[in-house]
């Protein structure tokens, strides 16, 4: 007797619950603790890092270059001098020194303030309360600051006044004949600048180039130079009145 009841097979595909995911989850995961592992070893060598140590590796970063020691990011600037450079415009300067800024007791910065002090009250006493003389942690800084009816440059000018090129030249005669690595930076108050393609990051920049033009017009060799930076009204030394003159300055920094 033929059986005319159809037989029917169910074929079960075996695989895992994943569904059109697979393994990706995994890889997913393990990505993620990987990178929490690196964030807690992070922050464990940070905490675990003295504080003169963390001071050391943020200096060597904000000089570091992978094209010439000490060099920024680079933008030709407009000078009233027929000689112009490249020159960084850095929107974070190292931190601020003198009496804000951490003083450095070691002998030999201790010697270089003293002998710039020494210098200034001989040669420049007449305008020594246009001058700054402090530390900060691994060398000394000078700031040479404008005053009213004395100031460094012409308003909105970059061309040196004679009053100006005198302390710069003082102190550049001063330093020659030492090896102390070193930067400019060139800084403003906070007035706007009436042409709208050259603010007060150009105009601080190239300020501090004239200064650099002026000091080795004196004999410093431009080996010597770390960094010529312009930091426009970011920094003042005035804090309580950002249009204050005195804001208006060229800043040295000196590495014994």
């Amino acid at each position: 007797m033929e059986n005319k009841n159809p037989i029917i097979i169910k074929k079960i595909k075996k695989g895992g619950g994943g569904g059109h995911h697979g393994g990706s989850w995994k890889v997913a995961y393990a990505d993620f603790v990987t990178a929490m592992m690196a964030f807690f070893l992070l922050m464990w060598l940070i905490n675990a890092t003295p504080q003169e140590k963390k001071e050391e590796l943020a200096n060597y970063f904000q000089n570091y270059s992978l094209f010439e020691e000490g060099s920024g990011a680079s933008k030709k600037v407009p000078l009233d001098t027929q000689d112009s450079a490249a020159i960084s415009v850095s929107p974070t300067p190292p931190s601020a020194t003198g009496s804000s800024g951490t003083e450095d007791k070691s002998p030999e910065v201790q010697e270089l303030q003293k002998q710039l002090e020494e210098e200034i009250e001989q040669k420049l006493s007449d305008v020594k309360d246009q001058i700054i003389i402090g530390t900060f942690k691994g060398g000394v800084k000078v700031d040479i600051m404008d005053k009213n009816n004395a100031p460094m440059f012409p308003s909105g000018s970059t061309k040196l006044t004679d009053s100006g090129k005198r302390i710069i030249g003082v102190i550049a005669e001063n330093l020659k004949t030492k090896k102390n690595r070193l930067e400019i930076e060139g800084h403003t108050d906070a007035k706007g600048y009436s042409n709208k393609d050259f603010s007060n990051w150009e105009l601080s920049t190239a300020r501090a180039s004239s200064a650099r033009i002026e000091m080795e017009s004196h004999g410093i060799d431009p080996a010597r130079l770390l960094r010529v930076s312009g930091y426009a009204a970011t920094e003042p030394i005035i804090k309580e009145d950002p249009y204050d003159p005195r804001n208006r300055r060229i800043s040295l920094r000196l590495y014994p």
